[in-house]
């Protein structure tokens, strides 16, 4: 019996140390505008985004209505790298409705000088990723050592926590009556909530979160 035990102990060890390194690889793609697998990420979040508009290039003005900086999007994904454009799609595909509230600003009294949609997406990716840690060799933190938990039962836990984070950050940015000036203040006291929700007793998974009952 236990033989059994810790046979089983070893399988799920072996389970969550491949997903950890699957998510690390993720984590260290950088935006490659000349791979045609990335180019097509790019596509298909536009059309995810807007699926009733034609995107004239990967190169136009229309990125800007996502709340790009400029007519490249590329250029903006340096910080975070290609999963951040990962999580933006997963968003809008998972979660279309909360999506579409925070791209189109719906919702709340909103500031004169609104944060730029992707490019907050892009932020939101780094935040968790520093926050998680996971580029350590010994878990510093037990946030981390619960995520890696969560990340066993579910191989999209990060895309999931990103989700979250995303809402919550907005949630704060309204209750803040924040401008792009306070942006960096909103997002650690996202990280902040993040940290304390996934430390509580009964939080299990990304779903058991009480943030998580914002997505929809």
């Amino acid at each position: 019996m236990i033989l059994i035990f810790s046979y089983v102990e070893d399988l799920f060890e072996n389970f969550q140390e491949e997903r950890l390194k699957r998510l690390k690889h993720r984590m260290k793609v950088y935006f490659d505008a000349s791979r045609p697998d990335h180019q097509e990420a790019l596509r298909a979040l536009w059309y995810a985004t807007y699926p009733d508009q034609e995107l004239h290039g990967l190169i136009s003005d229309q990125w800007k209505e996502m709340g790009w900086q400029g007519r490249d999007p590329s250029t903006d994904f340096r910080g975070a790298g290609f999963i951040s454009l990962e999580n933006l799609l997963f968003f809008a595909k998972t979660f279309s409705t909360s999506f579409q509230r925070l791209l189109k600003k719906q919702g709340g009294k909103r500031a004169a000088w609104e944060y730029p949609f992707a490019v907050a997406g892009v932020n939101v990716t780094f935040m968790i990723m520093q926050m998680l840690d996971l580029e350590a060799t010994k878990p510093r933190t037990f946030v981390r050592s619960v995520f890696l938990q969560m990340l066993s039962d579910n191989e999209w836990a990060f895309d999931l926590l990103y989700c979250v984070a995303f809402v919550v950050m907005d949630k704060q940015w309204l209750e803040r009556n924040a401008t792009y000036m306070e942006f960096n203040e909103v997002l650690k006291s996202t990280r902040a909530q993040l940290e304390r929700e996934l430390l509580m007793d009964d939080v299990l998974r990304i779903e058991d979160m009480p943030s998580y009952s914002l997505l929809s």
